[in-house]
């Protein structure tokens, strides 16, 4: 399955771009997950959550969504990630595990500066659990330094079957190769003067790439950042786009 979303649900300018007029707050995960198929949790990054926040969002969303949870800074961005098996543990402990089926990929984000040294990712992903409780993980791991663009890396995170995020951007590089048996793409050239975000070329491209990584599995693709009023838009004309 194509699952294709947006990062949060609570950014201000969606009250005139993307929710009906006086929609409550409290109502807006609900619309929000009416018309994407997945969302990309990044409040975690920044600030333990509860477990009844994470129960509270799995009830809010139809029984077929799927949440990406981005970790917490203090458990990926560190200058020796091999310090960071204590915050791990707290981050998989904090009620990750009420989203229930609803749990799609765990999100990791390398910081700009960390380098690709061979030792430390591998001993990182021996602290990155299978399962929670009875759930089974999948993680996806962005990287933005031009020393991960190298086969040693990537032969790693394939035999480890974490994804190595796909990130259009102008400042990271693009690493547009699946290593697992799903994808996860983060789309961040949306545009504030394009109604859909990304002119329709770029999205055919896109929904053309989505289909080709299906075919190894499932796929995760976030309109995030950019001009994010233009997001929800971007994410609705792909999944249209999907459906042709």
């Amino acid at each position: 399955m194509i699952r294709v979303g947006i990062g949060g649900w609570n950014y201000e300018p969606w009250n005139e771009t993307f929710y009906p007029p006086k929609l409550a707050a409290a109502k807006q995960l609900e619309y929000a997950s009416s018309k994407v198929t997945a969302i990309e949790i990044n409040a975690t990054f920044y600030r333990t959550q509860s477990a009844a926040s994470f129960k509270k969002w799995a009830d809010a969303t139809p029984e077929n969504f799927m949440f990406s949870v981005k970790a917490p800074r203090a458990a990926v961005q560190r200058k020796d990630l091999r310090e960071a098996e204590e915050s791990i543990e707290w981050f998989f402990k904090s009620g990750v595990s009420e989203l229930g089926a609803k749990l799609g990929p765990v999100f990791w984000q390398m910081a700009p500066y960390k380098k690709f040294d061979l030792a430390e990712m591998t001993a990182y992903f021996d602290l990155l659990p299978e399962k929670l409780k009875q759930l089974p993980l999948r993680h996806a791991l962005e990287v933005r330094h031009a020393s991960f663009q190298d086969e040693a890396f990537l032969k790693l995170a394939r035999e480890r079957n974490i994804a190595v995020v796909t990130v259009e951007s102008e400042k990271h590089p693009l690493i547009a190769e699946p290593t697992a048996n799903f994808a996860y793409a983060r789309l961040e050239l949306t545009q504030a003067d394009e109604l859909t975000g990304y002119p329709k070329a770029a999205l055919k491209k896109w929904a053309a790439t989505a289909r080709a990584w299906e075919k190894g599995g499932d796929v995760f693709l976030y309109f995030i950042s950019g001009a994010k009023e233009r997001n929800p838009a971007a994410a609705m004309a792909m999944l249209e786009l999907l459906k042709a």
